[in-house]
């Protein structure tokens, strides 16, 4: 676990504020130092290379299991996200939020875990079998959990796409990792015990 001082912000970071252009970001609020991101050889190996750009400010997500975030009154924190992909195989998004206090990340973290968990609810309908799965923690700075989603077509069980989802903290600050992809199996153990584990040390 790391300490760090908090100094006060200049101003409120809204959801507005998330999606203007960086230089009307740096007249208008005073953004914290970025935490430390995925990098590309974190991610599972499935054959083929990750590409991505560099992370950049705002709120990006794989999947529909966020409807609290960024919807109404989304927390006033510091957000980047990173997206990653293989050329055609695999894709992959970390978002890394800072808040104010360490029960504010607290309670986002178990919020993003519920909603993770509760993620085929989003999914589920006539023409598919959803399935969640709950693969535990992983010990890392205050602990970090993983839970994984299939999505199997109704008329094909061939047809299909796989989750994971990693959710950690250090502090006051929360990320949350991201992978699917539609042919092959979910890389549990690597997903574990190199992805979100590394990005949860390299936070700070």
């Amino acid at each position: 676990m790391r300490t760090r001082g908090h100094g006060p912000l200049t101003a409120a970071v809204t959801v507005a504020l998330l999606a203007v252009a960086s230089g009307t970001e740096a007249a208008a609020v005073e953004w914290r130092p970025r935490p430390g991101m995925v990098y590309l050889s974190d991610m599972p190996k499935d054959g083929t290379t990750w590409y991505g750009a560099p992370a950049v400010r705002g709120w990006n997500s794989l999947t529909a299991c966020f409807g609290f975030w960024p919807g109404d009154q989304a927390p006033e924190v510091n957000v980047w996200s990173r997206e990653v992909a293989t050329s055609e195989t695999a894709a992959g998004v970390q978002n890394t939020v800072v808040f104010e206090t360490e029960a504010e990340a607290v309670a986002f973290a178990a919020r993003a875990r519920q909603a993770y968990a509760d993620c085929p609810r989003a999914y589920e309908g006539p023409h598919s079998v959803v399935t969640a799965y709950d693969y535990g923690t992983v010990d890392v700075e205050e602990g970090a959990a993983v839970l994984g989603m299939r999505e199997e077509a109704a008329w094909d069980s061939g047809v299909y796409h796989n989750h994971l989802f990693g959710v950690g903290r250090d502090g006051d600050t929360v990320t949350l990792i991201e992978w699917q992809s539609n042919w092959s199996a979910p890389p549990v153990d690597y997903f574990k015990n190199t992805t979100v584990k590394n990005v949860v040390n390299r936070l700070y």
